[in-house]
């Protein structure tokens, strides 16, 4: 069981769930290529700058596998991080303003960073979040 499902007020369902982008990995993913093509070349160097994408990708899998964002009929929860967590429960009544940034590649993509403004001066950032536009939607749609 994860940590919203872990929170939920009574009565309370969750209508929609998104998750970090897969663009989180291209690092990784790039020097592991990278490495492979060098293994043809000079395998040394190669294993080398594969050791280095595989050690580098074990923060991005952290991060993908410990957070979670979702929109109830009464809150917008989101949680990130295990040794380090960051927790933001908001009511929808107290949402203000919800604000998507989208790079072109984000765009093309689908994937950018949400900032939720809320009563009281909460102000909170994610970024790389996948359907960033699409979770704004349901965040309205379910204040409405």
């Amino acid at each position: 069981m994860g940590y919203i499902q872990a929170n939920l007020l009574p009565d309370e369902q969750i209508v929609y769930k998104a998750r970090l982008h897969w663009v989180i990995f291209w690092k990784c993913c790039a020097l592991v290529f990278l490495g492979a093509i060098f293994l043809l070349i000079q395998p040394i160097v190669g294993v080398v700058v594969i050791l280095i994408g595989v050690l580098g990708a074990l923060w991005p899998i952290m991060a993908y596998s410990t957070s979670e964002f979702a929109v109830t009929n009464k809150r917008v929860i989101i949680k990130t991080g295990f040794l380090r967590r960051k927790t933001l429960e908001l009511l929808l009544r107290h949402v203000e303003t919800i604000s998507v940034d989208q790079s072109v590649t984000g765009r093309i993509l689908n994937f950018g960073s949400l900032t939720l403004t809320g009563s009281g001066g909460i102000k909170e950032m994610f970024d790389n979040i996948s359907a960033p536009l699409e979770f704004r939607r349901r965040i309205q749609g379910e204040a409405s």
